[in-house]
């Protein structure tokens, strides 16, 4: 549905330093094979993020907003390769530190961006 780059604080601690890279998709339309474990923050947006990740070595797979439950958030590196997605937005970009490069070409947001369109 979407493909974002994200610069919040909590995606830059998760990162160690840099941005998070994302694909949503709707619920319906991906599948998970294996055992995850949860942790439920408070973003930035004043929603409630529940992050799934391996517990054997913590790699984050995907996230979900209180906000969207209907919507996954799947870190690039955890889906299976030859995916061929790349963000096309650059999202809490008022976030990001000084050093900080984005691609002049993708969309840009300083902070939450709108839902993506669910058609």
């Amino acid at each position: 549905m979407a493909t974002r780059q994200c610069w919040c604080r909590q995606c830059q601690q998760l990162a160690a330093g840099g941005p998070t890279n994302n694909a949503i998709f709707k619920v319906e339309d991906a599948s998970i094979e294996g055992r995850l474990g949860s942790s439920t923050w408070n973003s930035a947006s004043g929603n409630t993020l529940t992050f799934h990740f391996c517990p054997n070595c913590g790699t984050q797979i995907y996230a979900q907003s209180s906000a969207r439950p209907h919507l996954m958030t799947f870190r690039l590196g955890a889906l299976d390769a030859g995916h061929g997605l790349r963000p096309d937005a650059v999202i809490w970009t008022e976030d990001a530190p000084d050093w900080a490069i984005f691609d002049a070409a993708l969309e840009s947001w300083p902070r939450q961006p709108p839902p993506p369109p669910t058609a």
